[in-house]
């Protein structure tokens, strides 16, 4: 293993979070932040569309007021996880500089669709089958981290409920983005999106900054955000270097290595003092010598063996004991 060493700031693109309710502004800033970046990169935009929510953005309409002309990106049209990762893995990074999902609500969907086995009496999927539904939705995300793709994950809006311990009604306790658990956790940055309304009718497309690692922008609230606003703050925290995520795989197969060779470790010190004891029995003359013997398997030395060994020494020792006279 590595081990530790000298921690540096290996981001060289961003990773944004934005989720909110229908009419937040979502589609349209992410793609207002995709411009400003693939004009500064040279380099295009994808676009993973689970909802036909850019149709519209990608064509002229002189009376939009913040930005009529057509937006300019690659669009993907689906709802599937596999088609999705696939697309996005062929991806040329030398053509291609950011990546939008939207939503990523749909793709973790999409992921637990996919699931075709058997379901509990309540009609859920089973605990045990979890582990294999997250699978492509964690590989799918773990890559995107890794890439030198800037990265926007757009998500709806659910709600965090609460059970009150007395009454057992459920009380909306928060807002949360609807996709897998951890999603959020995962970008650098996530804002909150939201059309704040005004008491003369109107509203103002915000983003509360709920997340940032960088420091820059956290707890902030920007009005009418774009890419001046979000975006721009932020490159001056970004290297030339992108971090490695390792996958699932590479990190179960590390971990299933290591555990191996410990458990052959153990095995052979197990061996080794089960050897020793078993010899130095047959040299006791009398049962004083064997329970002073037994005294000597100390906790710690039973915690170096295998629970097998330690029973089998145990017989041993009874055997003995029962050899010799007083």
């Amino acid at each position: 293993m590595a081990g530790f060493r000298k921690a540096k700031g290996e981001q060289a693109a961003l990773k944004i979070g934005m989720y909110g309710p229908a009419g937040s502004g979502k589609t349209f800033t992410a793609l207002l932040c995709a411009e400003g970046l693939a004009t500064l990169t040279k380099k295009r935009i994808a676009y993973v569309d689970t909802e036909r929510g850019t149709d519209f953005y990608a064509k002229d309409i002189p009376e939009r007021k913040v930005h009529p002309k057509a937006f300019d990106f690659d669009a993907l049209y689906t709802r599937s996880i596999t088609e999705s990762f696939d697309a996005i893995k062929s991806l040329s990074t030398e053509e291609y500089g950011i990546v939008i999902i939207d939503s990523i609500t749909h793709i973790w969907q999409a992921a637990m669709n996919a699931y075709q086995g058997k379901l509990t009496k309540a009609g859920t999927i089973p605990v045990t089958q979890w582990g294999t539904i997250k699978r492509p939705y964690i590989g799918l995300v773990n890559f995107l981290l890794s890439s030198p793709l800037h990265l926007f994950f757009c998500g709806r809006q659910g709600n965090v409920w609460e059970k009150d311990e007395d009454s057992g009604e459920l009380t909306k306790v928060g807002v949360k983005m609807k996709a897998e658990g951890e999603t959020p956790h995962e970008p650098h940055i996530l804002f909150r999106m939201e059309a704040v309304r005004d008491k003369q009718g109107g509203s103002t497309i915000t983003a509360f900054a709920e997340k940032d690692r960088t420091g820059i922008l956290a707890g902030q609230t920007i009005a009418w955000p774009n890419f001046n606003t979000l975006i721009q703050p932020l490159l001056k925290a970004l290297g030339t270097v992108q971090a490695q995520m390792a996958t699932e795989d590479e990190t179960s197969n590390q971990d299933a290595s290591a555990l191996t060779d410990q458990d052959r470790e153990r095995q052979e010190m197990s061996t080794h003092i089960m050897a020793d004891f078993k010899a130095r029995l047959t040299l006791c003359k009398t049962k004083a010598e064997v329970k002073a013997l037994g005294d000597e398997l100390k906790p710690d030395v039973k915690k170096a063996m295998t629970t097998a060994d330690t029973a089998e020494l145990r017989e041993a020792w009874l055997d003995r004991l029962k050899e010799l006279r007083d």
